[in-house]
């Protein structure tokens, strides 16, 4: 049962870390809702400190959570994943239902993300705005 469109705003990320020895990363993010998942553009040479000022529409359900995924695009390997956060919008959702819209405003959102020069076991983090 669909009771809204959410839309998600991607704006920006900071901190992230550097999986790339010889060049700058050039991340994206894979954001997913239920079944549905979105690819913003990949942000060539911008490294860690990336720019994306996208926006995304998902058909939303009661409850629900965003999982926001940051990958670094590689051309001649697979892509390597600096991490991810998830959003859970139970509250959002409910006032939706109940005043017929809701907004989360523009906010930062921490992040773990994988720093392979780091024990196993301990992460590094930065913030995505979204």
């Amino acid at each position: 049962m669909v009771i809204g469109v959410m839309e998600v705003n991607l704006v920006d990320a900071h901190g992230l870390t550097n999986s790339d020895f010889f060049n700058k990363i050039d991340p994206y993010v894979l954001i997913q809702y239920r079944s549905q998942e979105h690819k913003s553009t990949v942000a060539k040479g911008q490294g860690k400190n990336p720019n994306w000022n996208e926006k995304f529409t998902f058909r939303v359900e009661y409850p629900g959570a965003v999982v926001l995924k940051i990958m670094d695009h590689d051309t001649f390997s697979s892509d390597d994943y600096l991490g991810q956060t998830t959003i859970y919008l139970k509250e959002l959702l409910e006032l939706g239902v109940e005043n017929g819209t809701a907004e989360l405003r523009t906010q930062k959102w921490k992040m773990k993300l994988m720093d392979k020069n780091l024990e196993d076991g301990k992460r590094a983090s930065g913030n995505a705005l979204i």
